[in-house]
């Protein structure tokens, strides 16, 4: 006789066609995708942010507990972003080099993101349907822009620790699971130690519609929400106590220097109806094939009760990554608006339609086995070639792929790093050049960390790219130029010749040329050497410690419960199939 709280278990599905795919499956996908292009370091010659993560990690490599970094703006505190990603990164550089490790630590965020789609997807669908989500994830347009185009490993690192970390919430709030609590709270804190960006807003997009999830079925099986809410409740205190905690430097940073600069341009903010590239990079790019799943997503979101508020997180995630194109974003983040970017925006909204899109694909190959699956297959890597495509079709460039050897080698020579240099036209090749050399510079990419007034006052991102911001760009270049004296400014290398004017009549001379002249130096005889430029923004010893201590050891933490809390698989009562959810979704299943 069966005991009455067994599961019975719906019969195996013989066609290949109907059966989940493994995780171990969606990881090797995911290796045998994004691996060789990471073994070939695409992101190093190809994105924008990419060498800013490797500097910001050369500097933990040398000064692991020192957080002030004196190569950019005559010294700026690196506590201003949070380090778990460039921490990791100087970590494997140990072994194996600093742009080889930032590759690794890539390639594992994006096998992160594919397995918590998966586990994401699991709260809202059956297995089947959370297993394509998974795959999906591999092949998003969005996630192959952040990596390949934009660079931003913070926030394609921090994303999926949130979605892993919310399954655990949501079974916390459903059978009060200390397990599930501390795996919950840990990925949480590692999450925020990756990208505070993500922790500000994954806290409501993501959090909110997984506690009204716990809630609901909850109420299904007649559970009080009284205590599903309170242990909510509970969990946000914990993690926000601890996030304070971990992230004290950061506060502290933000608290003494609030982020009041005149607002540099981004194109992320732009009308995207208006400018067709626009459209292109930050719409039709990162979104690729999910575009043609839209009606669906509206219908089956809108349709189904359980679904409601899933559509309503991605309906509102959406609106927010067209940036300028309406006004929704403007109206929920005011003055922020102005100094937030867009891009990570549709990577969440990916995410959280993927689950519905899993569902679409289901009901394809259920109903057209064969030709069902080579049309979502074809969709899904269309989507990955129009992102790789579009870094040789964009009509934007970067400059990772400048070779900098001889700017390091002259800086690191007869005694250059005595004093400050300035690049112009380097674009984001800046970075490569701060990272190798030891001398310092009064530019730097990082802007949210700029406390010069040169800087501050105008809004521009880069006096290497000044020409690009116009006026602003222009004035803020001068203003420095004429105070090249006060900050030991001697040196000024060269990539665009629209620059040689200025320095001609600022009374600075040229004294080299690297590769045919495409590299020029300049020098002004008469500066003086660099001296310390003394500065209330320089974290004290106690938050070096803290910063090189509970940020890695949040990440130490959170792999060390998720693997060794195992989860007793107990289910309360019966399981039946209910009709009226998505295929698949168990009516009364709870985790704990």
């Amino acid at each position: 006789m069966r005991d009455r709280h067994e599961i019975f278990v719906l019969p195996t599905e013989t066609s290949i066609w109907q059966r989940p795919i493994p995780v171990a499956a969606i990881i090797l996908l995911a290796l045998a995708i994004h691996g060789p292009l990471l073994a070939m370091q695409l992101p190093a010659t190809t994105s924008y942010d990419a060498n800013l993560h490797i500097f910001f990690a050369s500097h933990y490599a040398h000064h692991w507990f020192n957080p002030w970094n004196e190569k950019w703006f005559g010294g700026f505190s690196q506590t201003t972003y949070p380090p778990l990603t460039h921490q990791w990164i100087a970590l494997l550089s140990y072994i194996v080099g600093l742009t080889e490790a930032f590759m690794l630590v890539q390639l594992a965020a994006v096998v992160l993101l594919a397995v918590g789609t998966y586990r994401f997807a699991q709260l809202w669908v059956d297995d089947r349907a959370a297993s394509y989500a998974g795959v999906l994830a591999v092949f998003a347009g969005s996630i192959a822009f952040l990596v390949y185009s934009a660079g931003q490993l913070p926030t394609t690192l921090s994303a999926p620790l949130y979605f892993l970390a919310l399954p655990y919430f949501y079974w916390w709030c459903r059978s009060a699971s200390w397990r599930a609590l501390l795996k919950g709270v840990a990925l949480t804190l590692a999450a925020a130690s990756a990208h505070h960006v993500t922790l500000i807003f994954g806290s409501v997009l993501f959090a909110v519609p997984v506690l009204w999830l716990a809630w609901y079925d909850g109420r299904e099986q007649e559970q009080p929400a009284a205590p599903i809410i309170g242990r909510g409740f509970v969990f946000a205190a914990i993690a926000a106590v601890g996030v304070g905690v971990i992230l004290l430097p950061y506060w502290i940073a933000i608290i003494r220097h609030p982020i009041e600069q005149m607002p540099i341009p981004h194109a992320s903010r732009s009308n995207l109806l208006m400018n067709w590239i626009y459209g292109m990079n930050y719409f039709i790019v990162p979104y690729g094939a999910l575009l043609l799943a839209l009606p669906f997503i509206v219908i089956k979101g809108a349709s189904n009760p359980r679904l409601r508020m899933l559509l309503l997180a991605f309906w509102v995630t959406f609106l927010i990554a067209l940036g300028g194109t309406t006004p929704v974003p403007r109206w929920i983040f005011g003055r922020a608006f102005e100094i937030l970017t867009y891009e990570r925006f549709t990577l969440w909204a990916t995410v959280l339609a993927l689950p519905i899109v899993g569902l679409l694909v289901a009901q394809v190959i259920d109903r057209f086995p064969r030709w069902g699956a080579i049309s979502v297959s074809t969709a899904a890597v269309a989507s990955l070639a129009l992102a790789l495509g579009w870094l040789s079709w964009s009509p934007f460039r970067t400059f990772s792929s400048l070779n900098v050897d001889s700017v390091v080698a002259f800086l690191n020579r007869d005694g250059h790093d005595q004093y400050r240099y300035l690049t112009l036209g380097f674009g984001n090749a800046l970075s490569k050049v701060s990272t190798f050399t030891t001398a310092n510079s009064v530019d730097g990419e990082y802007n949210s960390a700029r406390l010069l007034p040169e800087m501050t006052r105008y809004g521009a991102a880069q006096l290497t790219s000044a020409k690009y911001f116009g006026t602003a760009g222009m004035d803020s270049l001068r203003v420095m130029l004429q105070h090249a004296d006060h900050y030991g400014l001697k040196f000024t290398f060269v990539h665009d010749p629209f620059y040689e004017p200025l320095l001609v009549f600022g009374g600075w001379r040229h004294v080299e040329s690297y590769d045919s002249g495409a590299i020029t130096v300049w020098s002004k005889d008469d500066a003086p050497p660099a001296r310390t430029i003394p500065s209330d923004a320089v974290p004290a010893p106690w938050e070096g410690w803290m910063w090189g201590i509970l940020p890695i050891g949040s990440s130490f933490l959170a792999i060390l419960f998720v693997w060794l809390l195992a989860e007793p698989r107990r289910v309360q009562g019966t399981v039946t199939l209910s009709r009226e959810m998505p295929e698949g979704v168990y009516a009364d299943r709870v985790r704990s």
